[in-house]
């Protein structure tokens, strides 16, 4: 399997690594902008908000399952090189 997000170093998620990667993040900024532009401007009612919001959420938990599925190594939060070299010492007693 190959993976399109590595996780990230400081804090929480993962980050893109391959071009697929960056494509997927890519498409997702499109989606919401172009979603959100074109109904703001096309629907002049108040309920183009919550049209684009909905749009928005599905696209970020589309995202989010692929970033998920396709990220080597698990999720968690991250201190850089200290949790490894913490983990490292806690090992050798």
């Amino acid at each position: 399997m190959t993976y399109w997000f590595r996780p990230k170093r400081y804090g929480y998620g993962a980050t893109p690594t391959t071009w697929q990667g960056w494509a997927v993040v890519a498409a997702f900024a499109f989606v919401v902008v172009t979603a959100t532009t074109r109904l703001a401007v096309t629907d002049a009612e108040s309920r183009w908000f919550w049209t684009a919001a909905a749009i928005d959420a599905v696209a970020l938990v589309a995202l989010v399952t692929i970033v998920h599925r396709k990220t080597d190594g698990e999720w968690r939060w991250r201190w850089g090189g200290r949790q490894a070299a913490n983990e490292k010492n806690k090992s050798e007693f």
